[in-house]
């Protein structure tokens, strides 16, 4: 099949893209490198450095492309606090640059990756897609939108969708900014060096850590999946693993003896996060293989940073 992806060169993105290129697919990528690293990617994936609202670009890309997959957006919830307005014009408007672009092509399906972060602080666990969300940062309104986008457009133009509520992916290659880095790799880094680990809050609010290998396994099945048009699928582990447990898994992965403190000024974000994995299975035939402590030991194994 041929395939675009959008965001390719991001921790997900290309993971996604060097699996497909491995089954003897024909892979395009596009990402504006903005926190990408086309070093990540395969030879065989074709690459093209651009912004996913180029639609003259987009035109181009998407000629004979059977799915794409739009994993192209900002995804720091602290960051999109600070710019909203930038997470609403990449995540919302690059989306709609897509859909129109995928229309005036003719591509007739596409797998948004969307984030459990949609959800919010809700009190029933785990979380099912039919519950209403209630987004608490910018960025998960952002994707919200972009599902809403995308099933909505989808319908009207005739094109094939699928969301997927990715939730707490990790795994090697994760990007690790200087500031807010995602939790799994900090603590990995943190744990080898023997330096500090910061916890937000008292670490008893819990989280759906899925290794990326598990959430690619989705993605490639929403590709061909028969009737799936339409829906939001939850993409995660199914278990429910607090930021106190992570610690204790990561200061054994690694050997460390890491110094813990609890900032109980800062706020540990959403109380408890845990997808409900029903339709996945039903729809995708998914199922979660890799654990997390299994997941943390294959991340420091095949990640060169924590060598």
């Amino acid at each position: 099949m041929n395939f675009l992806i959008t965001g390719a060169a991001g921790f997900i993105g290309s993971t996604l893209a060097n699996h497909l290129a491995r089954e003897g697919h024909q892979v395009r990528g596009l990402d504006d490198l903005s926190t990408g690293d086309p070093q990540a990617l395969s030879p065989d994936v074709h690459f093209t450095r651009g912004d996913v609202s180029d639609r003259p670009k987009l035109w181009t890309l998407l000629q004979e492309v059977d799915v794409v997959y739009h994993l192209a957006a900002r995804v720091s919830v602290p960051e999109s606090v600070l710019y909203p307005r930038d997470y609403n014009a990449v995540n919302v408007g690059g989306t709609v640059a897509l859909m129109e672009a995928m229309r005036d092509v003719g591509v007739r399906r596409v797998v948004l990756t969307s984030s459990g972060a949609v959800y919010g602080d809700l009190g029933e666990q785990p979380l099912r897609e039919m519950i209403t969300p209630n987004p608490r940062s910018p960025y998960a309104v952002s994707k919200l939108a972009a599902e809403y986008y995308v099933r909505t457009i989808g319908r009207l133009w005739g094109i094939e969708t699928v969301s997927l509520r990715v939730f707490n992916a990790y795994g090697p290659g994760q990007h690790l900014p200087a500031s807010h880095p995602p939790v799994v790799p900090y603590f990995l880094r943190q744990g080898l060096r023997g330096g500090t680990l910061v916890v937000h809050s008292d670490g008893a609010q819990t989280r759906d850590y899925v290794y990326v290998d598990d959430a690619v396994s989705a993605m490639v099945a929403a590709a061909t999946a028969p009737n799936i048009d339409g829906l939001v699928i939850n993409v995660g582990s199914g278990r429910e693993t607090s930021v106190r447990e992570l610690v204790k898994e990561v200061t054994e992965a690694t050997g460390g003896k890491p110094e813990v403190i609890y900032n109980s000024q800062t706020s540990g974000g959403v109380s408890r996060m845990c997808a409900d994995l029903t339709l996945a299975q039903d729809k995708l035939n998914y199922r979660p293989s890799i654990k997390l402590d299994e997941g943390l030991r294959m991340t420091l194994k095949r990640d060169p940073r924590f060598r």
